[in-house]
């Protein structure tokens, strides 16, 4: 019978400090009004202080571990987080000479302060005053006849601060500050055993898909978080375990990568460091097999995120023609053509070791199995020892299975200090990562021993580099590891494979995204991004909360996705007219040009309707779409059933009524009307002009009959005799 290892790291200690703050917080309540005002590292401080306060970090010998009958000097760090001054007090490093047995009693103590045995004091100093906001350090020196012979083991140590104090509320009080710090001293001689560390290079983009040339300018920058882990592992002998998606990210911009982002890959490529690839975005292999897919899964393909513009032109011969006589072209024609990286160029890693896994820790028989059979035949998985029952040694098997075992315990305490930005409390945390080490090779002597850092994207490079020195081996080679004889290991029966319910969730939405991408020129342009989405909620470092959260993310995207092409809702139209085209809106909120076929079928045979009309709808636009109509009957109200297919006859909207308001008889009695108005108007004009004409001859013919009138009698008076008569009166 397996027995499950004690939790480790932070989490785990966060949880114990809880429980005894609520313990604490309840004998407090029991004890009323009488406990006096003190605040130490771990209680909790006056309410002035706004929750600041006077901390104490103690740390002996070289990162924790001092040689057998040697000396000892003990660093002891007194942090004045208060806005007031603190006043000079006392310090004094105590040890119980009981080592502590094993990784429970290291975390009892360091976590809960329960030890064995009674402590002695080693040596106390004075501290000087320290102003509000800064610290100061005091070394105690311990000589070799005060320490005693000790034995190798791990010893607790405590420090203590008395007499410290700093302004009250008002200006005649003081409040004690007093504190105690907890760590470990480790009394070993050299170190033999060979110890390796798994460094993780991971990068997760904001859209879940591949990096930006923005991000990836932030990451790679002088101050980025991809340098400061290339800086953290630059020197050393850590293994490192690459997320091919960041080369491929690089890689896919062509020439127009950033600058820096291409010297951190070539950096990248030319350290000496052993490396193996992670799966795409980190996927985690566990869940994919508790899934029984028959495959892992990877992108489908990086092609839609190669702009050709970026890449150099090739030379590519053209077949030879033959002219009209049958003759072949001696020197046929060449086209140049971008030479594009394909998704093994992309993905690459180089030197990168073949067939390894790094997976969740709760990994079964089963899974194990699974793996071999995604990678093939001597495939190795890393596995941590919570997940073999606590065995540390680096090289084991199972079930003719490949392992190789990280230490538990000190991997969580130097994955803490690797996130820990406070230089004194990630001292603490290597001291007790020393003490795990040590009571590791003590179980395995001689065997090497391996640590696998936790996912960490935010780590420092001061603190991955001090946390790397602190335990990797000089010279360390992971295939020595792999060439060691493996010891017989059995999985953990308490082992919980995660849940394949999300995943089968999330493939049979991508099944559903994948008949909705017949409607791009290009589905991958969509399904791709998809593919690697996925991959990204699968990464082993997400937290079991946070991956919940990323799947209902995402599958609000996909509702989101299916249904960015649609018909909007749309008012009663009014047709006035037999024959014609009824306007309908086709949106496309997607940000590619969609091929989509408009089928309308009218609820009564009043109208027929073309049935299928094919249009394109560019990327981010709504479009009006004509379909030609006719009318049966004169007027009356018909239903018309619209739906959006994609060309392979996919339903991507479901049917939407259209209301449609015929007024067709409207046509026919408004050009009658017309008709009338336009013989009406003709006819008045005929008769106006028929009027008009005849008026005017009857003028003419009494204009005429006055002239001729006139002509009479002009004739008249010029043929009288009276007009023959002298003008002078003479006679004949």
């Amino acid at each position: 019978m397996s027995v499950k290892p004690p939790e480790t790291g932070f989490r785990a200690r966060l949880q114990r400090l809880v429980r005894r703050t609520a313990v604490f917080a309840i004998v407090l309540s029991i004890a009323g009004s009488g406990v006096p005002t003190v605040a130490s590292a771990e209680e909790t401080p006056p309410a002035d202080d706004d929750g600041k306060t006077v901390e104490l970090h103690v740390s002996a010998g070289l990162r924790g571990t001092i040689a057998p009958g040697a000396s000892m000097s003990a660093i002891l760090t007194v942090q004045n987080a208060t806005d007031s001054p603190l006043s000079d007090g006392r310090v004094q490093v105590q040890i119980s000479r009981t080592p502590l047995a094993d990784e429970a009693a290291v975390s009892s103590w360091l976590d809960d302060e329960e030890a064995p045995g009674t402590f002695t004091t080693l040596g106390s100093e004075s501290t000087e005053s320290i102003e509000g906001g800064e610290s100061a350090t005091t070394t105690v020196y311990v000589p070799e006849e005060t320490l005693g012979a000790l034995a190798p083991g791990v010893y607790p140590l405590r420090a203590e601060l008395t007499g410290a104090t700093t302004g009250g509320p008002s200006a005649d009080e003081t409040v004690a500050r007093d504190a105690t710090a907890t760590s470990v001293l480790v009394v070993t001689a050299a170190r033999t055993t060979q110890v390796g560390v798994l460094v993780p290079i991971t990068a997760t983009p904001a859209d879940g898909v591949l990096l930006t040339a923005d991000e990836l300018t932030a990451l790679t920058s002088p101050e980025g978080a991809l340098t400061a882990q290339l800086d953290g592992v630059a020197g050393t002998t850590a293994v490192l375990a690459i997320d091919p998606s960041i080369p491929a990210a690089i890689r896919v911009l062509g020439s127009a990568a950033p600058e820096q982002a291409t010297e951190w890959l070539e950096r990248l490529d030319d350290l000496p460091n052993t490396r193996f690839a992670l799966q795409f975005g980190d996927a985690d292999a566990t869940v994919q097999a508790q899934a029984q897919l028959p495959e892992l899964l990877g992108p489908t393909t990086l092609s839609p995120f190669l702009e050709p513009t970026n890449f150099p032109l090739t030379r590519v011969p053209t077949e030879p023609t033959e002219d009209p006589n049958g003759t072949a072209d001696p020197t046929p024609a060449a086209t140049e053509t971008p030479a594009l990286p394909d998704d093994e160029d992309l993905t690459d890693i180089e030197g990168a070791l073949p067939r390894m896994l790094w997976p969740r820790t709760d990994v079964t028989a089963e899974n194990l199995a699974a793996f071999a059979g995604y990678l093939g035949e001597g495939t190795t998985t890393i596995v941590s020892s919570t997940a073999v029952g606590g065995r540390s040694a680096a090289h084991a098997t199972t079930a003719d299975q490949d392992l190789l075992v990280t230490d538990a315990a000190a991997s969580a305490a130097l994955s803490d200090a690797a996130a820990e930005s406070d230089p004194f409390a990630r001292q603490r945390l290597l001291n007790e990562a020393a003490a795990h080490l040590y009571l590791a090779s003590s179980r395995t002597p001689g065997a090497p021993l391996l640590i696998g850092l936790d996912r960490d994207e935010n780590r420092t490079s001061d603190a991955l580099r001090e946390v790397i020195s602190a335990a990797d081996s000089i010279g360390f080679e992971l295939s020595a590891v792999r060439s060691t004889k493996p010891v017989a290991a059995k999985l953990s029966v308490d082992a919980e494979a995660p849940a394949a319910a999300p995943l089968s969730g999330l493939l049979s939405d991508e099944q559903t995204l994948g008949a909705f991408a017949s409607i791009l020129t290009e589905p991958q342009d969509l399904l791709s991004r998809e593919r690697i989405q996925i991959l990204r909620i699968l990464a082993v470092g997400t937290t079991p909360e946070d991956r919940a959260k990323n799947i209902l993310a995402h599958q609000a995207q996909t509702r989101e996705t299916l249904g960015a092409v649609s018909i909007p809702p749309s008012s009663t139209i009014q047709l006035i007219s037999a024959n014609t085209d009824l306007p309908i809106r086709v949106r496309n909120d997607l940000p590619w040009p969609v091929n989509v076929k408009l089928s309308v079928r009218p609820t009564d045979p009043r109208l027929d309707v073309k049935p299928l009309v094919d249009t394109v709808v560019q990327a981010n636009t709504t479009i009006i779409v004509k379909v030609p109509v006719s009318a049966r009957v004169g007027s009356g109200e018909v239903d018309l059933r619209l739906g959006l297919h994609s060309p392979t006859g996919v339903l991507i909207q479901d049917d939407q009524t259209l209301r449609v308001a015929v007024r067709a008889d409207w046509e026919a009695i408004g050009l009658t009307i017309l008709g009338t108005l336009i013989v009406l108007l003709i006819g008045l004009g005929v008769v106006r002009t028929v009027l008009r004409r005849r008026r005017e001859a009857a003028e003419a013919a009494a204009l005429g009959s006055d002239h001729d009138a006139a002509e009479a009698e002009a004739i008249r008076a010029a043929l009288a005799p009276e007009a023959f008569e002298p003008k002078d009166g003479r006679g004949e």
